[in-house]
């Protein structure tokens, strides 16, 4: 089937998101489930590390036996660590093969993903740092913010509901909810804006800095459908995490262990890997979604910004734009780089460059952003 009959190009909302990543994730589930395994498998082992070497150290008796559960447990901390983050990099590497396929009909394959991630390792390896630390700074204020705006809300509400405490905790909750909706609005507002650089280092071969640039430029009017995304995967996680934990928690039940208890360290070691290897299965299931929705959204903010829907027919009726006569060069952009490495460096007028690759190598050419739709 076609490309452009298998995926409608037009711009989407949060309604028409949601439900075409739906559709790509049953489509590919197997596939996704294969790319998405390997970081998590390790992911699940350092967990288990950490939980049975944290409930052996407080009860062994032994000196060479608690050197050797506090080396299980940095080892663990490390893996849980090291697979949590390399799980991230997965995720922005496939990012090239599934606009692929979305534009070109490419087959999604785990192969192909992890070329792709092993073509920019270190570049989204870079990328991510960047994210996860800047991420962390802007969520870090805005939850500092949102807590005490919290409880000035709670004493709030318990003021002016007086004697009436029912009034009070009719406001109490309406606040928190406006407050909490209005601290994840500024945070998609302000993050929003590095949510394509996996997609703009893979599919269109920029470098770092410059796709955390290009990122910021596409970026425009994303917020309601990023928050979208992020609640609907968010709710989804934790509803596949509750198919796999209520058996599990009435069986423990059953045993005398309180499954509400919030503290692990009550729960027997059985019952906390069991926790541990179930909360990853249900990561491994739901994050390609977050991963699928930021691809479309990326192909959707292309079409709305660039045209690239007229220009995807253009290329795909006519071919590729030939060479202009004497070596000229064309005056577009690549859309799509025929390599995942950082695209060539464009020569000065009048000067030769053996880097250059020429335009015949491109696979698609795309409009240039002072040119809207």
């Amino acid at each position: 089937m076609p490309a452009e009959q298998q995926l409608a190009l037009s711009p989407l909302g949060a309604g028409d998101l949601i439900d075409r990543t739906i559709r790509l994730y049953r489509r590919h589930f197997l596939t996704l489930i294969r790319t998405a395994a390997p970081p998590v498998v390790a992911s699940a082992v350092g967990s288990v590390l950490w939980t049975v070497s944290t409930h052996a150290i407080p009860a062994t008796e032994s000196g060479g036996r608690l050197a050797l559960y506090i080396a299980m447990a940095v080892a663990g901390w490390l893996l849980l660590m090291t697979g949590s983050f390399f799980f991230l990099i997965v995720m922005g590497g496939a990012s090239r093969n599934l606009v692929m396929h979305l534009l070109w009909d490419e087959p999604v394959a785990a192969r192909t993903i992890y070329r792709s991630v092993r073509a920019r390792f270190w570049g989204l390896v870079g990328a991510m740092f960047i994210i996860i630390f800047f991420g962390s700074f802007i969520g870090g204020i805005i939850f500092f913010v949102w807590f005490i705006m919290v409880v000035m809300v709670v004493g709030g509400s318990l003021a002016i509901g007086g004697g009436a405490s029912w009034f009070g905790g009719i406001i109490g909750v309406v606040l928190f909810l406006l407050v909490t909706t209005a601290a994840l609005f500024l945070f998609f507002f302000i993050m929003g804006r590095a949510a394509y650089v996996p997609q703009v280092m893979l599919v269109e071969g920029r470098s770092v800095f410059d796709a955390i640039g290009r990122s910021m430029t596409l970026a425009r009017g994303n917020v309601r459908r990023l928050t979208a995304m992020f609640l609907f995967t968010t709710f989804a996680t934790y509803s596949a995490l509750m198919l796999f934990i209520i058996p599990l928690g009435w069986y423990g039940y059953l045993q005398g262990i309180n499954p509400l208890s919030l503290n692990e360290s009550e729960w027997p070691v059985w019952y906390a890997v069991g926790y541990q290897v179930l909360t990853q299965a249900s990561s491994i299931l739901l994050a390609p979604v977050w991963m699928l929705g930021l691809s479309l959204l990326y192909v959707d903010e292309r079409v709305r910004h660039e045209g690239y829907d007229i220009e995807l027919m253009a290329a795909q009726r006519l071919g590729e734009m030939p060479l202009l006569p004497g070596g000229g060069l064309a005056p577009l952009a690549p859309a799509i780089s025929a390599t995942p490495n950082p695209a060539p460096r464009v020569p000065a007028a009048g000067r030769e460059d053996e880097s250059f690759t020429p335009l015949s190598n491109i696979t698609t050419l795309g409009l240039s952003e002072r040119n809207p739709r």
